[in-house]
């Protein structure tokens, strides 16, 4: 696995409308997240969708909250381990929100986005801490002023607002997997 032009070489590429420049921002942060859609069910095209801006609403009646909501992540893990990429490392994703790390707001400028598929109350697959490790290692390789101290969840970002990714990540097994 690596990085060509800001994209994970084994990752299907599927294009989000839904990113910026990063207006010279260091990549200094990477933000675990987890996503399900509708809540709690796992496959399907509504990730894609959603984060691709073509999400019909009438398909679910949780869609109706998510009319007209722009987001993105950089990546997505799916349970089977499958890797998707939106959006090039070098641009911003819309991940975050309102957030603050460190004193500093708006982390889309400078960080990357992960999201599992799951929920915070569902163990997540090997085939996804394994995917999510690898990836981690690229990238600390890839972006110098990215380190293991700054790794965190959305809940550490926007503890006000998120819980992701949750009590049920292993963050042990995560970060065991993550040195080389």
């Amino acid at each position: 696995m690596k990085i060509i032009d800001h994209c994970l070489d084994i990752a299907r590429q599927q294009h989000s409308p839904n990113c910026s420049d990063r207006q010279d921002n260091e990549i200094s942060l990477l933000v675990i997240h987890n996503i399900s859609l509708p809540p709690g069910q796992f496959g399907g095209p509504y990730i894609d969708a959603l984060f691709c801006n073509e999400l019909d609403c009438s398909q679910h009646n949780f869609f109706s909250e998510l009319k007209d909501l722009k987001v993105s992540s950089h990546l997505l893990i799916r349970r089977d381990g499958e890797i998707v990429q939106y959006v090039p490392f070098n641009k911003q994703a819309w991940h975050a929100g309102i957030s603050n790390y460190e004193g500093r707001d708006q982390c889309n400028k400078f960080s990357i986005g992960i999201e599992l598929e799951g929920t915070d109350h569902d163990e997540f697959t090997a085939l996804q801490y394994q995917a999510l490790s690898t990836i981690t290692r690229v990238l600390l390789q890839t972006y110098p002023t990215l380190s293991e101290e700054r790794i965190v969840g959305h809940s550490e970002i926007a503890p006000e607002r998120k819980t992701d990714p949750g009590p049920s990540f292993n963050w042990h097994l995560y970060r065991d997997g993550i040195i080389v």
